[in-house]
Order: C-alpha cells, then sequence, then structure tokens
C-alpha cells in the first residue's frame, strides 16, 4: 500500500481517477478513516440499542442514554454479542481521539510523497491501533460474559451506587497522577517524535507504528473506558463524555488537565460511597442493572 509521488491519473476513467487521486492524498485518508470507523462504531451501537424498542424514533434515541437490559442466554452467542458491543465502543470512543496521531502521520507522509518518497497509507497505520482496542475488547468481554453467567454483574455493568462503581471511579482517579500514565500521555500529546525516530516505508512497519500507538492509549486511557462498566455499557450520554475527555487530554501540553480528571474521578467515587453508605442511591430509585 506504499504510494509514490506519480499523480498522472489521466489514463484512467474518471471515477478510478478520483479513487487513485484520493489514495495518493494521505490526510484526506486519514480524515476518511478516522469518519468512517468512528461513525460505523456509533451507527451499530445505535442500531443495538434500538433492537429490542417497539416505539418510534424517540424511543430509539432515548435509548442510546440507557444501559442495554438484554442478552442471549447462549454463551457463544452472549459473548459474541459483548465483544461487538466493546468493539464498537472502541471505535467510537478512541478512533476520534486518535484522530491528531493519523493526521500527524499523514502530514508527514504527505511531505514525503511530494518528494518522491515512498509513503504507506495512514489507513494501516489506523488498522494497527484499532488492532490494539479490538484486542482489548476480545478480553474485556470474555470477563464480562464470564461475570454475566456468574451472575456477579449486569448485562449493563455494575450497581453505579454499588462499592465496585466507586472503586473503579477512584482507582481511575488515582492512576491519573501515576508514572505510567503520564509516560504513555506525553507519547499520545507528541506524536510527531515518534514518528520522526521511528519513520517506516514498508505496510508491515507502519502497521507496527500503529500498535506501538495503540499501546500508548492503552497505557493512557485503559481505566477511563473500564468505567463504561460503571455508568452503564452503551450509554451514550457516558460514551460521549469520557471520548471527549480522552480527546481533549490527548491535545493539552501540560498534565494538569489529566490531574484535574483525577480529582473529579476521586470525588464522584467518594461521593457514590457516600450515597451508597447512606442508602439515598437506593432511595432515589438505583439498583443493581
Amino acid at each position: 500500500m506504499a504510494h509514490t509521488a506519480d499523480r498522472s491519473f489521466l489514463h484512467l476513467p474518471l471515477a478510478a481517477a478520483r479513487v487513485a487521486g484520493l489514495a495518493a492524498r494521505p490526510r484526506a485518508i486519514a480524515v476518511l478513516c478516522v469518519v468512517l470507523l468512528s461513525g460505523a462504531g456509533w451507527l451499530y451501537l445505535g442500531v443495538l440499542a434500538g433492537l429490542s424498542l417497539p416505539g418510534g424514533a424517540l424511543d430509539w434515541l432515548g435509548a442510546l442514554c440507557r444501559p442495554a437490559t438484554a442478552t442471549p442466554d447462549n454463551v457463544l452467542a452472549q459473548f459474541a454479542l459483548v465483544f461487538a458491543m466493546w468493539s464498537a465502543m472502541a471505535l467510537a470512543m478512541m478512533l476520534p481521539s486518535a484522530a491528531p496521531m493519523i493526521l500527524t502521520y499523514a502530514e508527514i507522509a504527505d511531505t514525503a510523497l511530494a518528494k518522491g518518497e515512498p509513503v504507506v497509507s495512514p489507513v494501516v497505520l489506523a488498522g494497527g491501533y484499532a488492532a490494539v482496542w479490538i484486542a482489548v475488547s476480545l478480553a474485556v468481554a470474555a470477563v464480562q460474559t464470564a461475570l454475566l453467567r456468574a451472575g456477579l454483574a449486569g448485562a449493563a455493568g455494575m450497581d453505579l451506587f454499588g462499592y465496585g462503581s466507586v472503586a473503579l471511579f477512584i482507582a481511575a482517579g488515582l492512576y491519573q497522577f501515576s508514572s505510567v500514565k503520564h509516560a504513555c500521555l506525553r507519547v499520545c500529546q507528541r506524536p510527531f517524535p515518534f514518528f520522526f525516530a521511528n519513520w517506516r516505508t514498508t505496510a508491515p512497519g507502519v502497521f507496527g507504528l500503529g500498535l506501538r500507538q495503540g499501546a500508548h492509549c492503552l497505557g493512557c486511557c485503559w481505566a477511563m473506558m473500564l468505567l463504561m462498566f460503571a455508568t452503564g455499557l452503551m450509554n451514550a450520554v457516558w460514551m460521549a463524555t469520557l471520548g471527549i475527555v480522552m480527546a481533549v487530554e490527548k491535545l493539552s501540553a501540560t498534565p494538569r488537565f489529566s490531574h484535574a480528571v483525577g480529582a473529579v474521578l476521586i470525588a464522584v467515587g467518594v461521593a457514590l460511597a457516600v450515597l451508597h453508605g447512606t442508602g439515598i442511591g437506593t432511595d432515589l430509585g438505583f439498583g443493581a442493572r
């Protein structure tokens, strides 16, 4: 999938020439890739949320802000559904936050292409990045399916006011201050030095760069992703909120925003613990999902 600077497509039919011309523009390909893949993730989640709804469009839209409630009894079907759900969430939440990294690669590729140097499509880079989150989705789906079968969690996650959710919020908040978080976040915030030092001109090499960037992103964001267990899987409001937080975090020049997010998460965890301990959560009508 390497391209060179030859942009003469006059011998091709018009439609083919347009496709070939687009393929020779890494930046346009990068934008299209992020939009299509993340859009596919959101579309799948929307369809999944509406599968069991007999009502019209308002019911379907309202379901996007409610946790999923139904899973099949068959273990393999249950696992497949949970895996597809986590994969869609990963694409919907993580690819937009990776857009600056993918665009940075595309800009470097554009410059190299103008010099007549071979470059690899950013789609390969995005594929390596997505592969990391698909693998994570596979592992998380296996754990969630086991918890479902054991009756330790509901289809949509944990009780928001339970101590499991309290632990998730506080742990995610504390992780925001860790050295591992900061090391991974620095790579996510500054992709240019990474690509400059590790530039590759083969598809396997660029796929490997995507894997490495995905691993750094995982080290940066895994704790916040697990908060979906507490807030409700397929809850579109929380997915969008956490996705925006992770994107802004990667665009920030300092760790101050990350620390502020950590403080908020810890405060939420403490507040949930108080509500759970006093029974207010139950009185408000919140129970295990």
